[in-house]
């Protein structure tokens, strides 16, 4: 025991335990602090110290692998709607997922008010200040926790209503419940438990004691604070004055709470095995005389279908082009529509048939026309074809004479 706690014990201030006020400074749990006590990484005024069993007051200096302790942060206290399927813990031996593993890593060491089943969903209560969490625990504090319930089965309202006087299920008293019958679902009957105590599993073994099973267990409020339309996996935080005011005076004298410490921006360090995020590298300073020669093939930007391809000109400037043969490249072929293709091709008399490819097809009126239009084309060949036999003459030639 350090000269400074022995003068403090001395004068009857009992301190706190050297484990909590590392747990409240953020570092660790209690049990964490109580094995970095014993592995002798904590000392206390300068001094080693392999015992947890030591109360401290604030005036003497904690440090921790030679770094002081960081100054309390002020109590928080955040709303959290937990899925289905999450375990309530820090770590889990089976390796299940837990609540702490899924919230964002900016936030501080939280604790939690309570537990919810891995089947049960809905608010859940997170807290930095673990003697505010052990106080919020307590039945004595009497803050009403309601659920929503739906569970297979029937049952009547005079049943729920003797259950405001306790019950006893396998041996463990439950005090008051109020408990309504909102419907009836099919085989499922939903319900509205609200609970004082909160002993492990209370709402589920005094249902089944009624003859109901629960299929779905969701909790939707803890004392003044609701769960609301927050949405499933996501975090609230409560406004320091709100708290306060919800908390009142004999909760936070009980609960030791500090409303006036600093609010510290987290990295935890629990997550550094991530990678860091890549920052782009700056791009070098643009060359001023850049601008004055004329940029080469490498230089060019690359955009559009074919980067390489020289701009789009007129074909009849092209076509001039092409007949001088200026130019790193050779000349291109005459294109249709230039004055060169159009004398060519005059003098030979044969048609331009890129020009005429280059036309648009034009509508044949015949082939786009329905059955009345093939009709109309057929008599009309019929037709024709009866006038020229007209204009034969018949096949043994005009009759002589006699």
């Amino acid at each position: 025991m350090t000269k400074q706690t022995a003068t403090t014990q001395e004068s009857g201030f009992e301190g706190e335990r050297i484990a909590k006020v590392m747990a409240r400074a953020g570092l660790c749990s209690r049990r964490e602090a109580e094995g970095w006590i014993a592995a002798r990484r904590v000392t206390v005024n300068g001094a080693v110290i392999a015992s947890p069993a030591l109360n401290i007051g604030p005036a003497d200096v904690v440090a921790v692998d030679g770094k002081p302790l960081p100054k309390p942060e002020r109590t928080r206290l955040f709303l959290y709607h937990k899925p289905r399927g999450l375990v309530t813990t820090h770590a889990d031996p089976e390796g299940r997922p837990t609540i702490f593993g899924k919230l964002p890593k900016d936030l501080p060491r939280l604790i939690s008010v309570g537990r919810l089943d891995l089947g049960t969903e809905g608010l859940l209560l997170l807290t930095n200040d673990g003697g505010l969490a052990r106080v919020l625990e307590l039945p004595e504090t009497g803050w009403l926790r309601r659920y929503r319930v739906r569970a297979h089965g029937s049952v009547t309202q005079p049943q729920l209503d003797a259950l405001r006087k306790g019950v006893t299920v396998d041996g463990v008293r439950y005090g008051e419940i109020e408990a309504t019958l909102d419907r009836h679902q099919g085989a499922n009957s939903w319900l509205t438990f609200a609970i004082r105590e909160g002993k492990n599993r209370e709402v589920r073994n005094v249902l089944e004691h009624l003859g109901l099973r629960v299929n779905r267990l969701i909790r939707v409020s803890f004392g003044p604070f609701q769960l609301g339309d927050l949405p499933e996996g996501n975090v609230e935080e409560i406004r320091t004055r709100h708290l306060r005011e919800q908390l009142g005076e004999r909760i936070a004298s009980a609960a030791n709470v500090d409303f006036t410490g600093p609010i510290v921006q987290h990295r935890s360090a629990v997550h550094d095995d991530e990678e860091p995020k890549k920052i782009p590298a700056k791009l070098p300073p643009r060359d001023p005389e850049m601008r004055h020669r004329r940029a080469s093939k490498d230089d060019r930007p690359q955009t559009g279908r074919h980067p390489t391809k020289p701009p789009h000109r007129h074909p009849e400037e092209r076509a001039k082009r092409a007949s001088k043969g200026d130019g790193p490249h050779r000349p291109h072929p005459p294109i249709s529509g230039s004055p060169e293709i159009e004398i060519k091709f005059r003098k030979s008399g044969k048609p331009d048939l890129r020009r005429a490819a280059a036309r648009p097809a034009q509508d044949n009126r015949k082939q786009n026309r329905g059955g009345r239009g093939k009709e109309r084309d057929g008599f009309a060949k019929k037709t024709d074809r009866f006038k020229h036999r007209s204009a034969k003459p018949p096949r043994g030639g005009r009759k002589r004479d006699r």
